[in-house]
């Protein structure tokens, strides 16, 4: 997912300060608090599945980088980044542990641009399909366990928790999809550009990674996809409940 390479001292200076704010906000609303906390189980969820097919994918590819490094699992405790997690869990917005992964093992059935552009649509794309998985037990959960269970506690917790589980993945796929280094959708767009335009985004990859930064601590990334993160959610929703 992200793979930090400018000023890292200062980002995470950054980073640190916006949790603290965060923190210190939560804390003067329990409610909101109780709320980030249900939403713990999902961002686990989100990070773990997110990296696994970066690194499953890779390894379908012919690379063993992500194998050997012990990332082809589902423990949390293996892709967790414990500031990129913080920053999910209390600002909305944040990363895994980045997967290594060495294109130059690739099959050579596609170019290394290519399965670079796969390999890291596999994170974005398992947040959907979490997401689609999640909407489904919803929907079951609502049609068969009754109005007794729904409107207990246990059960209002976690319908809660698989909402949460929902917006988190979704958030997180779309999130990574926009085209700018270090999200994945920068590694995405590369086999659709034209070779100039190829050469002229990977020479100005720190511009890039300056604007990034900018649009992502002033909020404007998040007010920009926050209306895609909505109506993709409830169309998922709206899916799941048709298909139920």
């Amino acid at each position: 997912m992200f793979n930090f390479s400018f000023d890292r001292r200062t980002l995470y200076i950054v980073i640190v300060i916006l949790v603290l704010i965060s923190v210190v906000s939560l804390l003067a609303t329990p409610g909101e608090l109780f709320l980030t906390l249900l939403g713990l189980p999902g961002v686990l969820i989100a990070i773990t599945f997110h990296e696994f097919a970066h690194g499953i994918t890779a390894y379908w590819l012919g690379d063993n980088t992500a194998k050997n490094e012990g990332r082809l699992s589902l423990n949390p405790f293996a892709h967790l980044d414990p500031i990129g997690t913080l920053m999910l869990v209390f600002v909305g917005i944040g990363w895994g542990k980045p997967v290594h992964v060495n294109p130059s093992n690739y099959t050579r059935k596609i170019s290394m641009e290519k399965g670079e552009a796969i390999v890291s649509a596999a994170g974005p794309l398992m947040n959907i399909i979490l997401a689609f998985v999640f909407g489904i037990i919803y929907y079951v959960i609502e049609k068969y366990a009754g109005v007794t269970f729904l409107s207990s506690t246990v059960g209002v917790i976690i319908m809660a928790m698989i909402q949460s589980t929902i917006v988190t993945n979704v958030g997180l796929g779309v999130f990574n999809l926009i085209p700018l280094p270090p999200l994945d959708g920068s590694k995405i767009i590369m086999p659709f550009l034209p070779y100039k335009a190829k050469q002229w985004f990977m020479n100005n990859e720190q511009i890039f990674y300056i604007v990034f930064i900018v649009i992502w601590i002033t909020g404007i990334a998040g007010r920009i996809i926050s209306p895609a993160i909505v109506w993709l959610a409830n169309r998922i929703m709206s899916i799941c409940s048709f298909i139920l």
